[in-house]
């Protein structure tokens, strides 16, 4: 006996769904599962080439439409680490520290210091490849 394309469609959007659970892909395998649920609904009256068709789009334009509900981290949380740097940071802008053995583009935590050459500071956060730092004397006072 041969499986219908709905029984298939079930099948593909019900594993993809709980896939989610056991390999978190910031809820991918979930609108495509979600998807093949809603192409489901429709298959009887599809040929295989336009369900398939119709699945890839709508999991594409679902795919972009849930980025605005994932939330996304804009800096990479530390635990304060140490750096020193090489450049002075002036306010509100990037200078170079030396952190884990290379020189990293870095900016203050708080835009109305400046930290000077030399000075030790920690790594508190990281924002693509520049470091966000504050000097070490603050966090110890």
């Amino acid at each position: 006996m041969a499986f219908s394309s709905t029984l298939i469609w079930i099948i593909v959007g019900i594993t993809l769904c709980c896939s989610e659970l056991v390999f978190p892909t910031a809820f991918v395998a979930f609108v495509l599962g979600l998807s093949a649920l809603a192409i489901a609904l429709v298959a009887t009256w599809l040929p295989p080439a336009l369900q398939i068709g119709l699945w890839v789009g709508l999991s594409g334009f679902l795919v972009l439409f849930s980025r605005r509900f994932v939330r996304v981290r804009a800096a990479k949380q530390f635990d304060a680490t140490e750096a020193e740097t090489l450049t002075a940071i002036p306010k509100g802008e990037s200078g170079r520290v030396l952190y884990e053995g290379n020189s990293w583009a870095a900016r203050c935590d708080d835009h109305t210091l400046e930290i000077p050459a030399h000075q030790r500071v920690y790594v508190i956060a990281r924002q693509g490849t520049t470091l966000i730092v504050m000097p070490q004397h603050l966090l110890h006072s």
